[in-house]
């Protein structure tokens, strides 16, 4: 027969058995980055869909979800298990997304979209056009990036609170400018308006106005990444995830 001490650790074993066995599993949840037709207020973007459920579309619907396992675009009429058949990131889709690479990226690598305007070729580049939040892991290698490269540009950068501002110029055709951090320093937090040159077809210049935001840690998937943007309202990078998620599933 047992003895007393045996019989008690059998009775703890049995016992951390037992709430294991009520204790809830953890599903894994994918992000909605793009969401058009007429279910798209049903699966706004930032909406998180278990990968284990199942999502009915109607004609015109289109959908794409980040999960764990890659991406998923689903397009209606039709009912779709969130989780089956997605297609896994490659290579470009990590560039786009690796917080390391903007300092190396080269931008001739990302097509735009239909053979128009090339897109970001890395979420942490700084869009001198772009408005709103925007998301950063490292502010002392910021990197400025612009679309139109046919000649030398000049950009203003103002920061509110200081009034400091500096001149980052393109030369040439370059895509990218690094920020010079001993003559502006950009901070979590700070707002900073970015003012371009006249242009010559209007005769005015316009102007951006960017709030920089820092992620904590890192995200250990795209799914969370993409979470990670929505919370933090990076709009304009959670619209560049979706582009290159639908792009790198060949949809």
């Amino acid at each position: 027969m047992f003895s007393d001490k045996m019989k008690a650790r059998i009775g703890a074993i049995a016992l951390a058995g037992a709430a294991l066995a009520i204790m809830p599993t953890t599903a894994s949840a994918g992000v909605v980055v793009k969401s058009s037709g007429p279910s798209a207020g049903t699966y706004p973007v930032g909406r998180q869909v278990a990968d284990s459920s199942s999502i009915t579309l109607r004609s015109g619907d289109r959908i794409t979800v980040l999960t764990d396992s890659g991406t998923r675009v689903m397009s209606g009429p039709g009912t779709f298990r969130v989780g089956e058949g997605a297609t896994r990131t490659r290579t470009r889709f990590s560039n786009l997304t690796r917080r390391g690479s903007s300092s190396r990226v080269r931008t001739g690598a990302v097509r735009g979209a239909e053979g128009g305007t090339p897109p970001r070729p890395n979420l942490w580049m700084v869009d001198v056009t772009a408005q709103g939040n925007q998301c950063m892991f490292d502010f002392d290698r910021v990197r400025l990036w612009r679309a139109v490269r046919e000649e030398a540009q000049t950009f203003s950068i103002v920061d509110h609170a200081s009034q400091d501002s500096l001149d980052v110029t393109f030369v040439g055709t370059e895509a990218t400018r690094a920020l010079d951090p001993t003559g502006l320093s950009v901070v979590s937090g700070g707002t900073y308006t970015i003012t371009s040159p006249i242009s010559p077809e209007t005769g005015v210049s316009s102007k951006a106005v960017v709030t920089f935001v820092e992620l904590e840690g890192e995200p250990e998937s795209p799914a969370e990444l993409a979470a990670a943007l929505y919370a933090n309202q990076c709009t304009t990078q959670l619209a560049l995830l979706g582009d290159m998620a639908e792009m790198e599933a060949g949809s």
